[in-house]
């Protein structure tokens, strides 16, 4: 299974996530948002369900994908400190601001 990290690296599958976390779209919808051919869609969605973070379900004749909030969990824990790097930045920014009224 890839990293994430590895994973997301590539725009066109943050930009799949993106869709998906708008709402479970079925292959045809996402061929269509994305400008690709379905077998250039199909790739990037397997690399995505190989890593866990979409997963398919059939609908009728059709596949239907959603995002997998669970494995992104790895980057929540990598951006934490800079977060809190940002919102010190932020407060003091505030602060700043504040005293100059």
């Amino acid at each position: 299974m890839s990293s994430a990290f590895a994973v997301l690296a590539e725009p066109t599958r943050r930009h799949i996530l993106d869709l998906l976390l708008e709402r479970p779209r079925p292959v045809g919808e996402l061929v269509e948002q994305l400008g690709l051919t379905q077998p250039g869609t199909s790739k990037h969605l397997k690399v995505l369900r190989d890593a866990g973070l979409v997963q398919a379900r059939q609908e009728a004749q059709r596949r239907v994908y959603e995002v997998r909030l669970e494995p992104l969990t790895e980057v929540d824990v990598w951006l934490a400190p800079y977060r809190r790097a940002w919102a010190a930045r932020l407060d003091a920014l505030e602060q700043h601001l504040d005293a100059g009224e």
